[in-house]
């Protein structure tokens, strides 16, 4: 079960509450994912984040929240390949 697929439910339809008339604005969440990205960029922060790196992470994220990363590594390195089930990780 992919990330999306197990938060479905806290997933807001957009249609339906565009056509009920509430609010379907991100800005909030955007606003905050920009402060947090553009704090790291300032070369005083002891943890700096170039570009490519912000990518990089963005990436990696993304495949453990869709539980690929592990499947990728045990593509690429056979002999990490377990019988047994990962331990599950919060998000």
């Amino acid at each position: 079960m992919n990330y999306v697929m197990a938060n479905l439910a806290a997933i807001p339809n957009y249609a339906d509450r565009h056509r009920h008339g509430e609010p379907i604005a991100t800005g909030f969440v955007e606003s905050a994912v920009n402060q947090v990205v553009n704090k790291r960029f300032v070369k005083q922060q002891p943890m700096r984040w170039t570009p490519n790196g912000a990518h990089r992470l963005l990436q990696v994220r993304a495949r453990v929240l869709n539980q690929q990363l592990r499947k990728d590594f045990e593509r690429l390195r056979p002999q990490l390949r377990s019988h047994s089930d990962p331990v599950r990780m919060a998000a």
